[in-house]
């Protein structure tokens, strides 16, 4: 991800303030706040170019449930970024508002409770999305293949150092 963006949401999900001091931008359109993650809705989305149907198809993604982070908006459109700092454009009916993480460690362990010495309950290896439950400080309890455990945050992608989830 582009250092620039990841800084300012950072700085948005810990203190509420964009990079500037100036309270979280929020988007024209939705009245949420700009950048955001979310996740992608379907197996197969198209990211465009521009906000519209006439603008060129760059890529597509093709992993259900991958996270993303919104970066802007425009009537029907979101503009998108994944783990890598590539982005487009995304008709919003292929965002979902559930939120994902990305393992980006070699392997984390997923524990019975948010403490190293918990009884582990799987290995997450790199690359494999996971669906949120609920985060505190610095642990995400996901869910995954029937499983549900409590991962160390430093090891995700899709959330940030200090944001709560309900």
């Amino acid at each position: 991800m582009k250092t620039g963006v990841f800084a300012a949401v950072l700085a948005a999900f810990v203190t509420g303030f964009g990079a500037s001091g100036h309270a979280q931008e929020v988007g024209p359109v939705t009245n949420l706040p700009i950048p955001r993650f979310v996740s992608i809705k379907s197996s197969e989305g198209n990211v465009r170019r521009g906000p519209s149907l006439s603008h060129r198809i760059d890529w597509v993604y093709t992993r259900k449930d991958l996270p993303l982070i919104i970066t802007a908006e425009y009537g029907h459109w979101r503009r998108v970024e994944d783990r890598d700092g590539q982005g487009g454009w995304v008709h919003y009916s292929l965002l979902s508002g559930v939120r994902t993480v990305l393992v980006e460690s070699e392997a984390a362990t997923m524990h019975s409770l948010p403490d190293k010495g918990a009884p582990e309950v799987a290995i997450l290896k790199r690359g494999v999305v996971a669906r949120i439950d609920e985060c505190a400080r610095d642990w995400c309890r996901v869910h995954k293949a029937g499983n549900s455990g409590w991962v160390e945050k430093a090891d995700l992608w899709g959330v940030t150092p200090g944001e709560i989830i309900e």
